[in-house]
């Protein structure tokens, strides 16, 4: 396939997401960072792998997404879950990241202001769910938004050179459609009045994307 074909057929794929009104939650991480410090922190330990501490955070910014209800300056604590979460099967990870689930930390409490008579992760309805992505289109559609996004960031930080001369500039083009759906980065990259949960995955995101 000719490479204006693929391109083609990659912004349909990205307007048919916009149309659909698809919201995108993400997550990122400098492994290099990561794997430099996870001896040495105790909180790193603690959730365990570089795969958790990805799916982890992803849930939390869920969380703390979709337990408020906007109610003039004030959010009440909705107490119904609504979400279900769904992973590409990660056989080494299944049990380890559901038993993180059902019982978080108590210092990943604050990442979502969790009040004195909250259920931890209220609005997960249900234990993490794992699938064959070769099964699931909106898990291959995840892999797909994926590919673009590290892309985009391993672009703009040098990591690794354009394969042709306008690569960048498409690439930073796909990327801001994704973005224009994400859920609002203040859920998963807060630039401000950081916790110590949130502050976590704030050092180890790249500058690029948070």
């Amino acid at each position: 396939m000719r490479g204006e074909q693929r391109a083609e057929i990659i912004t349909a794929i990205f307007n048919w997401l916009h149309e659909r009104k698809h919201q995108i939650v993400y997550t990122a991480i400098h492994k290099e960072r990561f794997f430099r410090d996870f001896n040495n922190n105790e909180r790193l330990r603690e959730i365990g792998t570089l795969w958790r501490f990805m799916a982890m955070h992803i849930a939390l910014s869920l969380q703390k997404k979709y337990q408020g209800v906007p109610r003039g300056r004030n959010r009440t604590i909705n107490p119904k879950g609504a979400i279900v979460l769904i992973f590409d099967r990660k056989y080494s990870e299944q049990q380890q990241f559901t038993n993180l689930l059902l019982s978080p930390p108590d210092w990943t409490d604050t990442y979502y202001d969790k009040k004195p008579n909250q259920e931890k992760m209220s609005q997960i309805i249900d234990v993490p769910h794992f699938v064959d992505s070769r099964q699931v289109g909106l898990i291959q559609l995840a892999d797909f938004i994926c590919f673009f996004l590290r892309k985009y960031i391993e672009l703009q930080m040098g990591l690794v050179h354009p394969a042709y001369r306008n690569e960048l500039e498409r690439v930073r083009n796909w990327t801001n459609l994704i973005l224009s759906r994400s859920i609002p980065k203040n859920y998963i990259f807060l630039r401000k009045g950081r916790c110590e949960c949130s502050e976590l995955f704030y050092r180890y995101a790249p500058q690029i994307i948070r």
